[in-house]
């Protein structure tokens, strides 16, 4: 094998294992990320306080001044 054979096999298989742990990397961060959330989102009409409650109610009580509220439409 000549020098410039060796070289270029080494270099690729160094490039080959460096993108081989950078997708491994990625996948494994992506697979530890934050879920998203099926909590419904609020928006108190009196007193503007933007709170969660649970995916199944369709209307909640704030919790700083108690008026029901319908959820927020994004």
């Amino acid at each position: 094998m000549s020098e410039g054979a060796l070289l270029a096999t080494y270099v690729v298989a160094l490039l080959g294992a460096l993108s081989a742990v950078a997708v491994f990397y990625g996948l494994r961060q992506r697979s530890f990320g934050p879920t998203r959330s099926s909590d419904r989102v609020f928006r108190c009409e009196k007193c503007a306080y933007v709170y969660t409650d649970d995916a199944d109610v369709d209307r909640s009580r704030c919790p700083q001044c108690g008026r029901v509220n319908d959820a927020c439409r994004f």
